[in-house]
């Protein structure tokens, strides 16, 4: 029953950051551009609405901090291990 829940936990984290940041980031993407047309040839047409700028701005700064930390989570051993820093003392390693 452990392997199970160890393997859920695995598949929800999969989802999450799989396809979970990729669809954030698209929705960044539309509140970034949101006002903006696109005419046939190529042209931007339209006036960008200053609001989705912010926020577009905002999820991708989310996104970004997630990026961050999920690489510092990743080298989290060799850092401490060369640096003595532990950037997460609040999780401890299962014994």
């Amino acid at each position: 029953m452990h392997e199970f829940h160890a393997i859920l936990r695995v598949l929800i984290v999969g989802l999450i950051l799989g396809a979970g940041l990729p669809a954030l980031f698209a929705i960044g993407m539309r509140a970034y551009t949101l006002g903006e047309t696109t005419q046939a040839d190529g042209t931007m047409t339209g006036r960008p609405n200053p609001v989705g700028r912010v926020v577009g701005w905002g999820v991708f700064a989310l996104v970004a901090i997630i990026v961050a930390i999920g690489l510092l989570w990743v080298c989290h051993n060799t850092i401490k291990y060369y640096t003595g820093v532990d950037l997460f003392p609040f999780i401890h390693a299962a014994k």
